[in-house]
């Protein structure tokens, strides 16, 4: 599927999922096809991946195309740090272009390049305000993904989550769990934090993220408690 492909084709092959999704919408083979027409649709992918949280808002549950996606996901979510995590904390769309030069996500960078990976994209599973997961795609090479592959990667993305929407009851408890609704909201606070460094003194996000790991170990605190302070002294 190219680039040029209109979007009610794209539409059509997800819709062949609706019957699936409004059973079991996270079920394991549900969401397999979904990553191998994600696969199909990012043409300069090499696999895809999706996480999403069960109904019971307790379990993740993903599917890939690749093993090691699902190895770079369980390091996102290990070393609280990643695209695809900021991509669900923040509901937009993430994009890495090289995990050899990145400093956004240190860590877990570093550990996906030696599994091969070196270009992401990931997006938000939106719908009606709620964030149900992320599509992500991951390329061997680096600077794979183009501004029209986030394109497609959103519209795969906003499709997908209409239709895993539709298969939860109305009555279904919040999508994310406690425990990753705080990892998630800690990851925010430290980049927000980040970005006000980076203004104050013109530095780049690695110094601006050591000045305040710095200041968390000369004051025994950890990062999020220092990030806090300070935002919370510009009324942030």
């Amino acid at each position: 599927m190219g680039a040029a492909e209109p979007r009610d084709e794209l539409v059509a092959a997800l819709t062949r999922l609706h019957a699936m999704l409004l059973e079991e919408p996270t079920a394991p083979g549900t969401l397999e096809q979904l990553t191998r027409i994600t696969r199909r649709v990012v043409p300069a992918a090499d696999a895809a991946g999706v996480s999403t949280i069960d109904a019971d808002g307790t379990t993740i549950t993903t599917a890939a195309t690749d093993p090691v996606v699902e190895t770079a996901d369980a390091l996102q979510y290990d070393l609280e740090e990643g695209p695809c995590l900021s991509a669900w904390a923040s509901a937009g769309l993430q994009r890495l272009d090289d995990t050899a030069a990145d400093t956004r996500w240190p860590a877990w960078s570093a550990a996906a390049h030696d599994l091969g990976i070196r270009s992401v994209l990931s997006a938000p599973l939106v719908h009606g305000g709620e964030t149900l997961g992320a599509l992500k795609v991951y390329a061997r090479g680096p600077g794979v993904f183009s501004a029209v592959d986030e394109h497609l990667l959103a519209l795969v993305a906003g499709t997908a989550a209409a239709l895993l929407a539709g298969g939860r009851r109305p009555t279904a408890p919040p999508l994310l769990s406690s425990a990753l609704h705080e990892v998630l909201a800690h990851r925010q606070l430290v980049d927000r934090a980040t970005g006000v460094l980076m203004e104050r003194h013109r530095t780049g996000s690695a110094a601006a993220r050591r000045r305040l790991e710095e200041a968390a170990a000369a004051t025994g605190r950890t990062p999020e408690q220092v990030a806090r302070e300070l935002l919370g002294e510009l009324g942030a």
